[in-house]
Order: C-alpha cells, then sequence, then structure tokens
C-alpha cells in the first residue's frame, strides 16, 4: 500500500516538466511501481522526440508559400527583362534607320561608275545589283593599312558566308593608283586575301570619278629615287545594299565581328525601293 508521504514526492515529479527549460533538459520522471515490475519510461522518451519536429516546423517558412514567391519574382523579372530587351532593340533600328537615312540623303554614291577588274572586264555599278557589296578604296603598294582593312573586310565576308540563310556578300578593291594598279598588278594583289575578292581599276579619270562619287580623298605623295610614293587617301569600308545604294561605313576602329554585325542588321532591315 502507498502511505501519503510517498504519494506527495510523485506528485512533485509529475509536476516537474513544467518548468521553463528547453526539451533536452527534461529528465523522465521516476514513476512508482509495484514490487517486482521494471521502471516504465517510453512516454517521456516520445515527447522528448515529438519537441524538436515541432519546433522545427514552427521556425521554418511553410514550403509551397516560399516557393510560390519565388516563381512570382521569377515570372516579373523575366517580364521586365523581355520588356527592356524589346525597347532597347527597338531603339537601335530607330536609330539605325535615322543613320541610313542621313547617309542617304548625303548623297553618297551616286550615279554610275565604268572600270576593268582584275580579269580585264569591264564592270559598272549595275553588274552589282541584287548584291551586297563591301567596297574598300587603296593601292596595291600600300605597306600595312590597306592589307589589314582588306584582311578585315574579307574577315567579315567569311563570317557572313558561314551562316546559311544569309544571302552572299561581293568584296571589292577599288585602286587609288592607277599609274601603277594595272590589271595584272590588282589581279597578283587580290589573291592573296579571297577567292571572290573582286580589284577594280581603270584610267586616272575613271578612278576620280568613283572615288568623288563616293567622298573617297587620295593624294599621291613625292616620289623618292626609286621611283615610289605612297598615296594618302581615305580608310573606310562602304556597304552597299542589293539596289546599288550606299547603306554604311566603317573605319578602322571598328572590328571585323562588329562590322558584320552591322551588315546583318542591315540585311534584315532591308526592303527594295525599285521594285
Amino acid at each position: 500500500m502507498l502511505t501519503h508521504r510517498s504519494i506527495r514526492p510523485m506528485l512533485l515529479l509529475v509536476q516537474m516538466p513544467k518548468a521553463q527549460h528547453g526539451p533536452s533538459q527534461l529528465k523522465p520522471p521516476v514513476l512508482p511501481r509495484p514490487p517486482g515490475s521494471k521502471a516504465l519510461h517510453g512516454r517521456p522518451q516520445l515527447l522528448s522526440r515529438q519537441g524538436p519536429e515541432k519546433t522545427g516546423r514552427q521556425g521554418q517558412p511553410q514550403g509551397p508559400g516560399l516557393r510560390t514567391r519565388l516563381l512570382v519574382t521569377a515570372l516579373f523579372g523575366a517580364g521586365l527583362g523581355g520588356a527592356w530587351l524589346a525597347m532597347r532593340a527597338e531603339k537601335e533600328q530607330q536609330q539605325q534607320q535615322r543613320r541610313t537615312e542621313a547617309l542617304r540623303q548625303a548623297s553618297v554614291g551616286q550615279g554610275d561608275f565604268s572600270l576593268l577588274d582584275h580579269f580585264g572586264q569591264a564592270r559598272c555599278k549595275a553588274d552589282f545589283r541584287g548584291q551586297w557589296v563591301l567596297m574598300y578604296f587603296g593601292f596595291t603598294h600600300c605597306p600595312d593599312i590597306c592589307p589589314d582593312e582588306l584582311e578585315k573586310l574579307v574577315q567579315v565576308v567569311r563570317q557572313l558566308e558561314a551562316e546559311p540563310g544569309l544571302p552572299p556578300v561581293q568584296p571589292i578593291f577599288i585602286t587609288v593608283d592607277p599609274e601603277r594598279d594595272s590589271v595584272a598588278a590588282m589581279a597578283r594583289y587580290v589573291q592573296d586575301f579571297h577567292p571572290r575578292l573582286l580589284g577594280l581599276t581603270g584610267s586616272p579619270e575613271q578612278v576620280a570619278q568613283v572615288s568623288h562619287s563616293y567622298r573617297v580623298y587620295y593624294s599621291a605623295g613625292p616620289k623618292d629615287e626609286d621611283q615610289d610614293y605612297i598615296v594618302d587617301h581615305s580608310i573606310a569600308i562602304y556597304l552597299l545594299n542589293p539596289d546599288g545604294l550606299f547603306t554604311d561605313y566603317y573605319g578602322r576602329a571598328r572590328s571585323a565581328e562588329q562590322i558584320a554585325d552591322s551588315v546583318r542588321h542591315h540585311m534584315a532591315a532591308f526592303r527594295s525601293v525599285l521594285h
């Protein structure tokens, strides 16, 4: 029989877990047991396992709510990014259109020309109608600038050739030194750059006429004791569209990649005015 004195300590032990302690500090109470029976500690252990689980769930945000917020944020950011890219593309297109219109009003490349290619065949501007043309003015005795610019020009042509969906681009090299750059001299020179690079030459009057049409400045310097001289001239690569109209130009500072990108934009925006 349990006496009154033995029951009171038992009640005190049962009430002890109500103290403000963390779950790890609770000690399983010792329950009174009849003689010959074993102590039972199962229930307090279950309580100690359940405590941390509840605390963890209360301390963290619910999974579905967090995922939803992240998804909404991502979709909102994607929408803003798409709108910004669309506005940027539209602005660039408008700037390109204004630039093209300004260049057309400058009357560059107006009129026709008559020259000889490096095969000795007569050529005029109408021969290249229906093609995109990249054109450079220089001379075969140029020590460095002309070879560098022609190499850049053919790099652009090769980049565009590698894209099957784009129309071909015809590279052209026009001399500003007709006294030395004969048909044969042009043939020897252009073969070192690209198999489709076409060299054009002519009489001093013919070269002066085409150079003036494209606003190309050139002037032969004084001759040395070997009768050699340098020709000072404008440095630019010209782009003509399939209508034969001057569309853009690129100075020395523009890289082959930048020029190729510009040509792609012009191709995408091109609408013939001759039909």
